[in-house]
C-alpha cells in the first residue's frame, strides 16, 4: 500500500482507517508523537527517536502498554507492507479513550497510532530561506507533544511566504524552528542552544553535534540572540528529514556564506551516515 495507517492493532489503507470519537485527542490533542525516515526500508536512529517518544510519553504521564522493543518491532514490520521503501514514518500515542473530561483519571490506556507514507529527506545542496518570529508557545517544548497549533500557524505562515522555515525568538534569545532546530557555525565552532524547556532536542541535533566532535569541531551549548544569529558565519536548520540544511535569507535578507567549505563538509558526513545506516539488510 502507498499511505499505511494503523491504529491499535488494526492496520490498512489510510484513507480507510477509522478512529473512536472519545480518544482524547479528539478534545485535547492529549498525546505525544516521534517520527523519522526509512531508506531501502531500514529506519534510520529509530532506537534514538523511540527513547525520546518514551521519555515524552512519560512526562505527560501517559500510560504506554508496551515496551521499546515491540514499538520497533512493530514499525519495521510496518514499513515492509508499503510499496516504496523510503517513508516517512510517523507514530503517535494519545492518552486513551474514555468520555470527554478533562481529568483523565486512573488506569487509562494509551491509544498507539502509526502514519507512512512515501518521501525523501531533504536536498541538502540548496539554500534555505526563512523568517523570523515571536515564540508565543507554551514552556514545555522539550516534550513532542501533539498541541501544535503555534507551530502549525508559523508553519502556514512560512509556507505563504515562500520560505522553508520560521525562526522562533523570545527574551532576546533563539528558541528553534516550527518544525526544527537552529543552530550557527562561528569561527570555526558550532553554537547550538541549550537542551531545556523552550526546545525540543532533537535526533538531527544530537548528530550534528556529534559528527561536529568526530571532526574536530568545537560545539558550545548556549543560547544566541537573533544579532549574533544574523552576523554567523552560517545558520544551520536541522531536522529528521533535512539533516544539515544552509540559511541563505532570513527576513529577506542574505545571511551566512561565510564557512560554504565546513558546511558542505558537514553536509556530506552527516549524508554518508544516513546513507550508511538505511543501506543494509532490512531484519
Amino acid at each position: 500500500m502507498k499511505y499505511l495507517g494503523y491504529y491499535n492493532g488494526e492496520y490498512g489503507e489510510l484513507e480507510n482507517m477509522k478512529i473512536p470519537m472519545n480518544d482524547r485527542v479528539c478534545f485535547f490533542g492529549d498525546g505525544v508523537y516521534d517520527a523519522t525516515y526509512s531508506r531501502k526500508y531500514n529506519i534510520f536512529a529509530l532506537d534514538e527517536h523511540i527513547d525520546r517518544f518514551f521519555n515524552s510519553a512519560k512526562a505527560l504521564d501517559i500510560n504506554l502498554d508496551f515496551d521499546k522493543k515491540y514499538l520497533a518491532n512493530l514499525l519495521k514490520d510496518l514499513v515492509k507492507k508499503c510499496d516504496d521503501g523510503n517513508l516517512f514514518v510517523y507514530w503517535q500515542a494519545t492518552r486513551g479513550t474514555q468520555i470527554r473530561n478533562h481529568a483523565y483519571g486512573e488506569n487509562i490506556k494509551a491509544n498507539l497510532w502509526v502514519v507512512l507514507k512515501p518521501c525523501d529527506i531533504v536536498d541538502m545542496s540548496k539554500k534555505i530561506s526563512v523568517v523570523t518570529q515571536k515564540d508565543t508557545r507554551f514552556l514545555h517544548c522539550n516534550i513532542k507533544t501533539l498541541n501544535l497549533i503555534p507551530t502549525v500557524m508559523a508553519s502556514q505562515r512560512a509556507f505563504k511566504e515562500g520560505v522553508y522555515e520560521t525562526v522562533f525568538h523570545r527574551d532576546g534569545r533563539v528558541t528553534e524552528c516550527a518544525h526544527s532546530n537552529v543552530h550557527i557555525l562561528k569561527d570555526g565552532r558550532l553554537i547550538t542552544p541549550p537542551a531545556d524547556n523552550l526546545i525540543l532536542a532533537g535526533v538531527a541535533r544530537a548528530h550534528l553535534m556529534a559528527m561536529c566532535e568526530k571532526m574536530g569541531i568545537i560545539v558550545e551549548v548556549r543560547p544566541f540572540n537573533l544579532k549574533e544569529m544574523l552576523k554567523a558565519d552560517e545558520i544551520i536548520v536541522t531536522s529528521a528529514g533535512s539533516l544539515c540544511l544552509q540559511v541563505g535569507e532570513v527576513d529577506g535578507k542574505e545571511v551566512g556564506g561565510k564557512a560554504e567549505d565546513l558546511i558542505k563538509r558537514l553536509q556530506a558526513a552527516l549524508l554518508e551516515e544516513f546513507i550508511s545506516a538505511t543501506d543494509g539488510d532490512n531484519d
